[in-house]
């Protein structure tokens, strides 16, 4: 069956209808990301948008047990060939089957790198993928142009707490789109990890009495979530230790009197390389974000930056001065590198003072 992706531009471009054959409008992004596909469609930062791989060839290795959450998170998918036949001894089925199975439309057969050239050059765009081939330009780019993603935080986040048990530091996982691994790499390291959803108050989480708090990655503009910063301000006013990541990065920096931005196409991938400034080392790094927080008219007596992004020079981390809390925008619970960043957990461990 064909199917169209319609850009808000007006472009239209024809592929074989994969998955669900649903009409949906999103918000079009790329990743370059070689492997990974399964992390990134189970990935809740995605959700309210559709996901294009750079790479050309997807599914060689089918569905795995490796997922960030228990369903897939983007509106659609879109590639450009789709493995028939994947091989692996840990595969459990195809991801055609599994996208018609969680009702995701997606298109084969596109020139996902002309696509790409097209979202950087233009910036990031909505877009329509439908199976109806008697479509109305006209009338679809009035609805591109006015979807918005909202507030993608309440569709992910957890509906009530639970734990991952450890015999180490108390550590309170604010879940705003948290992804497994999060929870997973501080209870790998003895951490006693309690999730909480995302508009849970500061008063309760203070009153659990953590040794640490960490604020998870998430979707959506940032701006959106103006109640949980307000919580989140209060947990900087504490003197509990603070690590964030993406999303909980610029949550922080918003609560603490800074600023952020859409970028222009975004960074989406697990090959970033990012600076850690106080050492001069550069690491590998997976990124997913489509915002990121302004250092122009940053008050060093709040925040200086930790980390910037080599290839754009945009922030990617900010040290907190005279506070307990440092943040992040890349993942260091994810394997790009293939274990680059992840050293910034044991840092917070030792911010918490370890496991001893």
């Amino acid at each position: 069956m064909k199917a169209f992706l319609i850009l808000e531009d007006g472009t239209v471009l024809e592929g074989t209808s994969i998955g669900s054959t649903k009409e949906i409008i999103s918000e079009i992004v790329f990743n370059t990301s070689m492997t990974g596909y399964l992390e990134v469609l189970t990935d809740p930062s995605y959700a309210g948008q559709a996901v294009v791989m750079t790479y050309p060839l997807i599914g060689n290795y089918g569905i795995t047990p490796d997922v960030e959450s228990e369903k897939p998170w983007p509106d659609g998918y879109i590639v450009r060939e789709l493995s028939r036949m994947p091989s692996n001894f840990r595969c459990e089925g195809t991801i055609q089957d599994f996208l018609k199975k969680h009702d995701i439309p997606g298109i084969a057969g596109i020139d996902t790198r002309a696509l790409t050239k097209i979202l950087r050059e233009k910036g990031t765009m909505n877009g329509m993928i439908t199976t109806n081939e008697n479509y109305n330009v006209d009338e679809i780019i009035s609805k591109l142009k006015e979807y918005t993603t909202g507030n993608v935080v309440d569709k992910v986040t957890c509906k009530e707490s639970s734990k991952l048990s450890g015999k180490g530091k108390k550590v309170a996982l604010l879940d705003l789109g948290a992804k497994k691994n999060i929870a997973r790499s501080l209870n790998q390291r003895g951490c006693d990890v309690t999730i909480y959803p995302a508009h849970t108050s500061a008063e309760e989480i203070l009153a659990s009495n953590p040794d640490g708090i960490m604020l998870s990655n998430g979707p959506g503009d940032p701006k959106e979530c103006t109640e949980i910063i307000k919580e989140i301000k209060k947990l900087y006013d504490s003197e509990v230790p603070i690590f964030a990541i993406c999303l909980g990065h610029q949550l922080m920096a918003l609560a603490t009197g800074a600023d952020t931005h859409k970028m222009k196409y975004g960074h989406r991938g697990g090959n970033h390389p990012v600076k850690d400034l106080e050492t001069g080392r550069v690491y590998i790094s997976s990124q997913n974000h489509g915002y990121v927080v302004d250092t122009d008219n940053l008050d060093p007596k709040v925040a200086v930056p930790a980390f910037i992004n080599v290839n754009d020079g945009t922030n990617e981390g900010l040290k907190y001065t005279g506070k307990n809390i440092f943040t992040v925008q890349f993942h260091p619970e994810a394997c790009p590198g293939p274990q680059d960043s992840g050293y910034l957990f044991d840092r917070f461990i030792n911010m918490m003072g370890g496991n001893q």
